[in-house]
C-alpha cells in the first residue's frame, strides 16, 4: 500500500533539490502505471492513460478512443477485420506500441508482412492515393456511435472508457513501471538543468572543484558538473581539489552521459565577464570593452571606449589606486592586463595599442591592412616586446598588420618633446 505521505514528502524534496516541477513527476508515474497495465490487460492498438489521485493513492486506467469517420478510415474493412478476427494496425498504433513497450516477435513479423503488401500494392498501382487507415475498434470510434456517448463530439476528438482497475500489474511490469518513473525523472531533470543553465550560458559561474582527471578539472556546481579542459586553463595555476573556481561557461552540451557544461579560464570573453563584475560602467553601458588580445597567463591588452565623454573609460577599468584591474590580475593568477583608449583612427588605435612603448610616426596601408610603426632606437625593445609579445598582441588587439623600425630622428624628437614639456612645467 503506498504511504501517501512518504510519497507527497518524497515529491516535494524532488521540486526542492532538482528543481523538477510536481506536475512532471506525477506525469511520469502515470505513464509508468499506463504502460504497465497495457502490458499485463491492454490489448493491441488500445491507448490507455492512468490518473493518479494524490489524496486517496487510488489509480483509474482510462481507455482513449479517436472520434473517425469514412473520411479518415477505410470504412470497407472493417467487416473484414472482424470476420478475420485480425487487429488493423495504423501507423499510429505502431507509434503506440512503440511509446508503451517493445512488440512481440509475431508482432513485428506480422507488421513486416503488412509492409511489404503495402509495397508491393504501391509497386501494382502507383496511381492509389487514398490516404485513410484501416479501421481498428480498438483505437477508433466512428462518429456516429461517438455521438451516442456525446452529442458534440467532433472528428479526432477523443473518447475515454474507464477500465477495471487490476491490483496486481506483475512483477515484470510493476520493474518496467520503476524503469520508465527513473527514466522520465532523468529527463524532467535534465530538462530543468539546460534551462537553468543554459541561460547562464556568455557568463561566469563558480563552483568547487570535484576532481583532477589526466589534466582535465571536473567542477561540482550542485546539480550539474562542469569540465575545465587542459587546453582551457591558465599556464602555470595550482588548481586544487575542494577549491573554489570561477570559470567562464561558453557552451552547455545534452549528451547521452548527461549535460556538460564546458568551461574557460582563457576565453577572452572571461576577461570581460570579470571586468564587468568589477567595473559598474561596465556593467551599464557606459563603457564598452571594443576589443581583447590575449596570451593566458602572460599578458593581455583590452580596448575599452566610453559613451560619455564625462567618463575617462580606461581610469574607470583601473579603479582608484588599481584596485579594479588588481582584482581582475588575482583572478587572473598575476596576468598583467594593459588597458588601452579604442580609437576609429587607425593611427592612433595602433599606437595606443603599442603602449608603453611611444610611438614616433606611423604609415598605413588601407589595402594590405598593414601599418609601418616607426620608433625611437631606445623604444625599439620596449615596443616589440619580450619574444614579440607587445606587437603581437597589438596585431591581435587592432586587427592591423604592424611592423616596426627604430629612428634616432624619433628618438631625438621624443627628447625635444621631453625638454619642452619640462620648460612649460618650470614656467
Amino acid at each position: 500500500m503506498l504511504d501517501l505521505k512518504i510519497f507527497k514528502s518524497a515529491l516535494a524534496q524532488l521540486e526542492e533539490e532538482k528543481k523538477i516541477p510536481r506536475e512532471k513527476i506525477l506525469d511520469a508515474i502515470e505513464q509508468a502505471m499506463a504502460a504497465a497495465y497495457k502490458k499485463d490487460y491492454g490489448k493491441k492498438g488500445q491507448i490507455i492513460r492512468a490518473k493518479f489521485d494524490m489524496e486517496n493513492g487510488k489509480t483509474d486506467f482510462f481507455q482513449v478512443k479517436i472520434v473517425v469517420d469514412e473520411t479518415i478510415v477505410k470504412i470497407n474493412e472493417i467487416l473484414a477485420d472482424a470476420d478475420t478476427g485480425k487487429d488493423a494496425v495504423t501507423e499510429n498504433e505502431k507509434g503506440s506500441e512503440k511509446d508503451s513497450g517493445k512488440n512481440t516477435k509475431a508482432e513485428n513479423e506480422e507488421e513486416a508482412v503488412e509492409e511489404k503488401a503495402k509495397q508491393e500494392d504501391g509497386n501494382l498501382d502507383d496511381t492509389d492515393s487514398d490516404a485513410r487507415v484501416r479501421f481498428n475498434p480498438e483505437h477508433h470510434i466512428m462518429l456516429e456511435e461517438a455521438k451516442k456517448i456525446k452529442k458534440d463530439v467532433e472528428i479526432n476528438d477523443e473518447i475515454t472508457f474507464l477500465l477495471d482497475s487490476k491490483e496486481d500489474y506483475g512483477r515484470i511490469a510493476a520493474q518496467t513501471a520503476k524503469q520508465v518513473i527513473i527514466q522520465k525523472i532523468r529527463e524532467a531533470e535534465r530538462t530543468s538543468i539546460i534551462d537553468e543553465y543554459g541561460t547562464k550560458e556568455g557568463e561566469i559561474i563558480s563552483g568547487i572543484v570535484q576532481k583532477i582527471e589526466r589534466g582535465n578539472i571536473y567542477i561540482d556546481f550542485n546539480r550539474a558538473t562542469g569540465i575545465l579542459p587542459l587546453e582551457e586553463q591558465i599556464k602555470g595555476e595550482n588548481i586544487q581539489r575542494g577549491q573554489h573556481i570561477r570559470a567562464y561557461l561558453y557552451s552547455v552540451e545534452d549528451t547521452h552521459r548527461g549535460i556538460n557544461l564546458r568551461l574557460s579560464r582563457t576565453h577572452p570573453k572571461f576577461i570581460e565577464k570579470l571586468f564587468e563584475i568589477e567595473t559598474p560602467e561596465v556593467q551599464n553601458n557606459v563603457v564598452n570593452i571594443k576589443a581583447i588580445a590575449r596570451e593566458p597567463g602572460m599578458r593581455s591588452k583590452i580596448a575599452v571606449f566610453s559613451n560619455d565623454p564625462h567618463i575617462d573609460p580606461v581610469g574607470s577599468c583601473v579603479g582608484q589606486k588599481g584596485t579594479r584591474v588588481n582584482t581582475v590580475t588575482r583572478e587572473l593568477s598575476g596576468e598583467k592586463v594593459d588597458i588601452i583608449p579604442w580609437s576609429e583612427d587607425p593611427k592612433v588605435f595602433i599606437s595606443n595599442a603599442l603602449s608603453p612603448a611611444k610611438v614616433f610616426a606611423i604609415e598605413v596601408n588601407e589595402r594590405e591592412h598593414k601599418a609601418v610603426v616607426e620608433v625611437a632606437a631606445d623604444q625599439l625593445s620596449l615596443a616589440i616586446g619580450k619574444e614579440g609579445q607587445n606587437v603581437r598582441l597589438a596585431a591581435k588587439l587592432t586587427g592591423w598588420r604592424i611592423d616596426i623600425k627604430g629612428s634616432s630622428s624619433g628618438e631625438t624628437e621624443i627628447k625635444k618633446e621631453a625638454e619642452a614639456a619640462e620648460v612649460s612645467e618650470l614656467a
